[in-house]
């Protein structure tokens, strides 16, 4: 059974940091692309980042360049999304994607629909 399961999420204040993961069960990890996105109340999708499990490509949304950091631990089957800096915009339900590579095509494709998701998590940042 192909599945996705997210960590993480939180109320911080602005300026502070959380941690969200996502551990992928069912795929040949390797093999797999997997995408943060966030959607807030109002607002359309988001693709917030994105990093190929086979060669460790990442992708960033110019909202969080500098701020967040994807990393794959491919022993653990599990990507994290670090996100640092938070400001109050950054507020949404995160999910996470998983599909094949590359990132673009991922991105893409989970923007609009993608049969592979994990549970949201809700970040919440207040001033």
């Amino acid at each position: 059974e192909v599945q996705l399961v997210v960590s993480g999420g939180g109320l911080v204040q602005a300026g502070g940091s959380l941690r969200l993961s996502c551990a992928a069960s069912g795929f040949t990890f390797d093999d797999l692309a997997i995408g943060w996105f966030r959607q807030a109340p109002g607002k359309e999708r988001e693709g917030v980042s994105c990093i190929s499990s086979s060669d460790g490509s990442t992708y960033y949304a110019d909202s969080v360049k500098g701020r967040f950091t994807i990393s794959s631990d491919n022993a653990k089957n599990t990507v994290y999304l670090q996100m640092n800096s938070l400001k109050r915009e950054d507020t949404a339900v995160y999910y996470c994607a998983a599909d094949f590579p590359p990132c673009g095509s991922l991105l893409r494709l989970y923007s609009q629909g993608g049969d592979y998701w994990g549970q949201g998590t809700q970040v919440t940042v207040s001033s």
